[in-house]
């Protein structure tokens, strides 16, 4: 009852991670709560200026808004049967974005998925990056051992290659430290 005679009550809102040409990738609804009024919170998020946090609907986590690329509130966005999200005057096609992918910081892509024979987009990981890395490494499947310490600091690694004598030396049954030399 206090929200509703603050004014502070939530606005649900679509939550889309990632806006590419064409295509939203949609994480599903949520809602956001408004520290003020809620008409302040239905100014910032058409601006994408909101900044706080964001409950998905369903589950319950809360989540950073800035992990998202927009906030829209449920009025201004319609979706249909095909897969298609109507929104700021255009057609969109929509994949849906597992809750693994909620948090990813990176780019995402768009997996094809049969079920129920209907055609599904759904939002992955985009690893292109790390399959190149490993791909350009030489020789893929052989192990290369070099010099211990070969690749640290070369301020950290001793410039010869003695070792150092321990800073205690155990002589009998007491040990003596350099520092305690008569």
């Amino acid at each position: 009852m206090l929200r509703w005679l603050t004014g502070r009550k939530p606005v649900p809102v679509w939550v889309i991670k990632q806006i590419d040409d064409g295509l939203l990738h949609l994480c599903g609804q949520g809602s956001v709560e408004p520290m003020g009024k809620r008409s302040e919170v239905l100014a910032q998020l058409p601006a994408g200026r909101f900044e706080g946090a964001v409950k998905m609907s369903g589950i319950g986590l809360v989540l950073n808004a800035r992990l998202f690329a927009a906030l829209v509130p449920i009025e201004a966005l319609g979706l249909d049967a095909q897969g298609r999200a109507y929104w700021q005057g255009r057609v969109w096609d929509v994949a849906q974005v597992p809750q693994r992918c909620w948090t990813f910081d990176g780019h995402l892509t768009v997996q094809r998925q049969v079920q129920g024979g209907q055609t599904l987009l759904v939002s992955t990981e985009d690893v292109s990056a790390i399959r190149r890395q490993v791909r350009s490494s030489a020789d893929p499947g052989v192990v290369k051992f070099g010099v211990y310490g070969a690749d640290e600091d070369p301020l950290l690694t001793p410039k010869d290659d003695k070792t150092q004598p321990p800073s205690r030396i155990r002589q009998g049954r007491e040990w003596r430290n350099d520092d305690n030399k008569r």
